[in-house]
């Protein structure tokens, strides 16, 4: 059903980086997408250090999610109509002097109104995934290289998602409590201005066709693929609170950053190799299939009773998350006008932010509630939405799913 990369794992991935200017902007956006998951951990270590206010801190964590989700689609679309280099600094400046301002506050013990007010603004963080990624399709559409390429950056997605809150935690307590956020800020800054500071790999901004002003959010086909991350969000949520949760049941609460570890190292080897082939089926294909593999290989989670038979469930559910986001990823780009390709991209990192903060919470109340396998089971049940929702995209292929992928 598929063919390997003719010159193996390593050579698929040495090839994507012959690219002149390639190594720099990954780099870039490495350092600069690193605080996205260090930023919300450190708010909430930092108010609960300075503070002592847990409710406090979560809110203040969830407003700046949301926030995130309502204002990266907008920087999204100013990038995609007046380009990477004018919009980029702009919105990590707003970000960066938002987060700056708020520690301030808390260090000098300001309002609670006014943490919320300062807050807010933070969520102009651009979404640097995407911007990497429209420079990826710049260098490789039309050529099977961009696949390889879109599975490198979500293995550095969840890179990111796993080292960046122990950085900003360790950082909070070993250093003062400010320094979480604070190093993130700076990274931010620092990792956006080398980014843009790559002009040669900027995308180019296409022009507007007549008919094309709606928002990529009135094709139906997009709302799958949010619904579809969403419920991929929602599985990292619970995996990430469920593994906290059964190891303190098992005396074992050491254990919890191994099965992390195992799930997302497991997702990051099998997104490496998928990412080198290259299936002949079409990418609605694909995602049916690859949404199916992460509820069947979610099931074992209902099944443990001990940590060792957790791990080797983590192993199996972590197995199946990187292919679907490559595909999902790969749709996007087929489904998207190219000069809303990266308000289309922002939406979908938008939509697994927003399941992760909503699986985090909802696991925490069944388990308070109930207990662990509650929790799982909502990660089960998000598995299986997924796969109703993606059945969708086969109930009406539009004009705008059937157009050529560049990497179908």
């Amino acid at each position: 059903m598929t063919e390997s990369a003719d010159k193996g794992l390593m050579g698929a991935y040495r090839e994507i980086f012959a690219a002149p200017g390639s190594v720099a902007f990954s780099a870039a956006g490495f350092i600069a997408r690193l605080p996205i998951a260090m930023i919300g951990i450190g708010i909430v270590t930092m108010i609960s250090q300075l503070r002592g206010d847990y409710a406090l801190a979560g809110a203040l964590a969830a407003v700046f999610a949301l926030s995130c989700a309502v204002i990266a689609p907008a920087v999204s679309r100013a990038v995609d109509r007046f380009g990477q280099r004018a919009v980029l600094p702009l919105a990590a400046g707003v970000s960066a002097i938002s987060i700056g301002t708020l520690l301030l506050a808390v260090r000098f013990e300001g309002p609670v109104w006014l943490l919320f007010a300062l807050v807010v603004p933070a969520g102009a963080t651009p979404t640097i995934g995407a911007m990497v990624r429209a420079r990826w399709v710049a260098i490789y559409a039309g050529q099977p290289q961009m696949r390889t390429a879109f599975a490198f950056e979500s293995v550095v997605d969840e890179l990111c998602f796993v080292v960046g809150p122990v950085v900003s935690v360790g950082l909070s307590i070993s250093l003062f409590p400010e320094a979480g956020p604070l190093v993130g800020l700076i990274l931010l800054v620092v990792g956006t201005l080398l980014l843009v500071a790559q002009r040669s790999t900027e995308p180019k901004i296409h022009p507007r066709r007549p008919g094309r002003g709606r928002s990529v959010l009135a094709n139906p086909a997009m709302w799958i693929l949010i619904v579809v991350m969403v419920m991929l969000g929602t599985i990292f949520g619970v995996i990430d609170v469920g593994a906290i949760a059964f190891t303190k049941e098992q005396n074992s609460p050491g254990s919890a950053t191994v099965l992390l570890a195992l799930f997302a190292g497991a997702s990051g080897l099998v997104g490496l190799i998928f990412g080198s082939m290259h299936p002949r089926r079409s990418l609605r294909g694909q995602l049916m299939i690859a949404s199916a593999a992460v509820t069947i290989l979610s099931v074992p989670l209902l099944l443990v009773g001990n940590v060792a038979a957790l791990a080797g469930a983590y192993v199996l559910a972590g197995a199946t998350i990187a292919p679907t986001l490559i595909i999902a990823t790969a749709l996007v780009e087929q489904i998207v006008p190219p000069e809303k390709l990266t308000e289309g991209m922002t939406l979908t990192v938008t939509g697994l932010g927003v399941g992760v903060a909503f699986g985090s919470a909802l696991a925490g109340q069944l388990i308070d509630r109930y207990d662990v396998h509650s929790a799982y089971m909502l990660a089960v049940g998000a598995a299986v939405t997924a796969s109703i929702v993606t059945a969708c995209l086969f109930v009406k292929p539009s004009a705008s799913t059937a157009r050529p992928s560049s990497i179908e």
